[in-house]
């Protein structure tokens, strides 16, 4: 077996215990990858039922009484004949299903452990997690949520489940896939099924879509594994869970047809991601690549780096049986027989949308952090801050030890190796990232500097200032989203310190009423659950009374004399949020954004954001994030400062409510400063 690496966490009596880990990849390198892709593969499967061949489980979809319901309803209403619809649904089928075979999971098992032996220092696994999964799936129908940061994510997932010898899950997976030729096969025939990312009114396509996941999941042919999330993150943070899939299986166990559902979250976290820099500037409005097999091959380039290790964290399987209980009165499905469609009410909507949320939480809190993701925070702030020399190593290792310690306090799941000195930690940290930061003279920065300027090559007024802009904010982009790894455990707490910094006193209700309203203002930016708010106040102040930094009586909130370095540290987090917002805010009412339509909105905020940077009204590069300047948008819809035309010549026209955007941007902490343009602070 492979070895036991038992990590600082679980010493620390301030934690709540989670499993310790192995790591996969220790007999891989020790023994035949041909041995292990070829060996007797077994899995126990759900009450013990004998796997069903792809061609029977399309058989049962289009035989089935749901799939014939809206087959005829279709016909009607489009003049079509039942044979003609039905021949349409067995072209979607057709399209769609995966075609499992274990002869190509072999190929991947072989193929997977050469790359991932160059690529990863060690995929870490938590084997109580494996072993508590492995009961699940005899038991009930089991659905698998991983986090969703890379590519690689269904590919570890399928390859981890093979190694231990489980049922290898059918996999949803965007029809962008299908596109690479010999690729995109090869995924169906090692269990992807591939789905359209919008279906908009398609009756047709949404009933064959959902019997097909039905049919798989209470059949128990396999565990059906699906992203929460929608798509990757580009940013790192927990994107706004998406409630299709959710809501088609938990179906099943709401209509009666099976005893339970059970849902499984899984954190997957990356020392170093492959994607890193393709991220950060598809963030800046560089177009995503399509995905192509010629990519692919293209891409062999970063078989030459390192990206450190992989922790996968699989959580507690989560009954869906025991979240509705209390919740959902499932009387109201017998009213109506099961095969018709109808919408979720009311009730159903809000049960699935808060335990979609309580799902993603799971995930976040299961999320090893590494100490790079400190070291990230700490290099950001002071980069913001104008310290164009970087900082002196030794004070970088003070400062983000006494971050690990705050971070521990706060129930982070830190993999900071206890038994290496500090120095050396920080020191292997920052050579895996050698990309992101330089250290010259004891001293490190942000590796901002164009090469043109550091080897001479090029002349400097070769470079536009707007191109040196757009270069540094690649770097300071892909350093927040390792930094953005870590935003989960300090949010509650940072959006305390900016409640503190912002409200109109130290009352204790003043302070509620600030935190209030950023948690509202965020809640498209960050998880943060709905009907919450209250809980996640008094969560905020227990931290922060906790770790010395606050003082609090029935009526005040006070800051103690320890506690200035914690709260500012905690609203420096939140920061660049807060002028993301704000410049949005401004642009909305400064520019001529009435005839935008949403679509033109982030091309024409960018320019203008662009501009702002270099003539210094902007402190952070981050705000140049288009995810950001989206939320922001979102966030302004939802609370009717901005509205989108719906009919006239301009559908989906931006209208704003000047009066209202102005009073969030005030509310928001004032009018945006003055500082250094950014030439000069760099």
């Amino acid at each position: 077996m492979a070895s036991k690496a038992v990590y600082s966490q679980h010493r620390d009596p301030m934690l709540k215990k989670r499993d310790d880990f192995e790591d996969l990849l220790e007999e891989r390198r020790n023994s035949s990858d041909l041995r292990y892709a070829l060996r007797c593969y077994t899995p126990a499967l759900y009450k013990g039922l004998t796997p069903c061949k792809a061609s029977e489980l399309k058989n049962m979809v289009l035989q089935s009484d749901h799939l014939h319901y809206v087959i005829n309803q279709v016909s009607k209403e489009s003049g079509m004949t039942a044979d003609e619809v039905q021949a349409e649904a067995s072209v979607i089928l057709e399209e769609m299903a995966h075609r499992l075979q274990l002869s190509t999971v072999r190929f991947f098992a072989f193929t997977l452990s050469k790359i991932f032996k160059t690529l990863f220092r060690s995929i870490c696994v938590n084997e109580d997690g494996i072993q508590r999964l492995q009961q699940a799936i005899q038991e009930h129908p089991v659905v698998l949520l991983p986090s969703h940061r890379s590519y690689m994510d269904f590919l570890l997932m399928s390859y981890i489940l093979y190694t231990y010898d489980l049922a290898l899950p059918v996999i949803a997976a965007g029809m962008d896939f299908m596109g690479m030729k010999f690729v995109g096969e090869m995924l169906r025939m090692s269990g992807a099924f591939f789905i359209r990312r919008s279906f908009g009114g398609d009756k047709l396509y949404w009933a064959v879509f959902s019997e097909y996941v039905k049919t798989m999941l209470k059949n128990g042919f396999a565990p059906v594994e699906f992203f929460l999330e929608g798509t990757r993150s580009r940013t790192s943070k927990s994107l706004t869970p998406k409630l299709g899939l959710l809501n088609i299986v938990m179906d099943p166990f709401l209509k009666g047809e099976v005893f339970d559902v059970s849902l499984v979250p899984v954190s997957i976290s990356y020392e170093r991601v492959l994607e890193e820099a393709l991220y950060a500037r598809e963030m800046l409005g560089v177009p995503k690549p399509k995905e192509s097999t010629s990519g692919l091959f293209k891409a062999r380039k970063i078989l030459s780096e390192d990206y450190g290790s992989i922790h996968v964290y699989f959580g507690q399987p989560v009954s869906v049986r025991s979240l509705a209980e209390g919740r959902v009165d499932r009387c109201q499905f017998n009213l109506v027989p099961r095969h018709i469609p109808r919408r979720p009410g009311e009730e159903i909507s809000s049960f699935v949308n808060d335990s979609a949320y309580r799902l993603v939480r799971a995930q976040e809190e299961n999320m090893v952090l590494k100490p790079w993701v400190l070291l990230a925070s700490l290099l950001l702030q002071n980069q913001a801050a104008g310290e164009k020399q970087g900082m002196l190593l030794e004070e970088l290792t003070e400062r983000v030890l006494w971050l690990r310690d705050l971070s521990r306090q706060y129930g982070a799941f830190l993999h900071w190796p206890d038994h290496i000195p500090p120095s050396a930690v920080v020191s292997s940290s920052l050579s895996l990232h050698h990309g992101l930061v330089r250290i010259c003279e004891g001293r490190v920065q942000l590796a901002l500097e164009q090469e043109g300027q550091a080897g001479a090559e090029e002349p400097r007024s070769a470079i536009t200032p707007e191109e040196a802009l757009l270069s540094q904010a690649v770097t300071i982009l892909s350093c927040a989203s390792y930094r953005n790894q870590g935003l989960h455990v300090f949010l509650r707490p940072a959006l305390l310190a900016s409640a503190v910094h912002t409200a109109s006193s130290n009352k204790k209700h003043e302070v509620y009423n600030s935190f209030s309203f950023l948690r509202n203002m965020f809640s498209n930016e960050f998880i943060l659950c709905p009907g919450a708010a209250v809980q996640d106040f008094e969560e905020a102040c227990f931290l922060l009374v906790k770790s010395g930094a606050l003082q609090i009586n029935q009526q005040e909130i006070l800051v103690t004399e320890r506690g200035h370095r914690t709260l500012t540290f905690l609203s420096s987090m939140l920061d660049p949020f807060l002028q993301g917002y704000q410049v949005v805010c401004r642009f909305l009412c400064e520019e001529s954004a009435e005839g935008l339509t949403e679509k033109q909105f982030v091309p024409a905020v960018q320019k203008f954001i662009i501009k702002h940077l270099l003539t210094g009204r902007l402190r952070y590069a981050e705000v140049l994030s288009s995810d950001l300047q989206k939320n922001a948008l979102a966030a302004l819809l939802r609370l009717g400062a901005v509205r989108k035309l719906k009919g006239g010549e301009k559908p989906g026209m931006l209208k704003v409510n000047e009066v209202m955007v102005n009073s969030l941007e005030d509310t928001l902490g004032g009018k945006l400063p003055t500082q250094k343009p950014l030439a000069a602070r760099l």
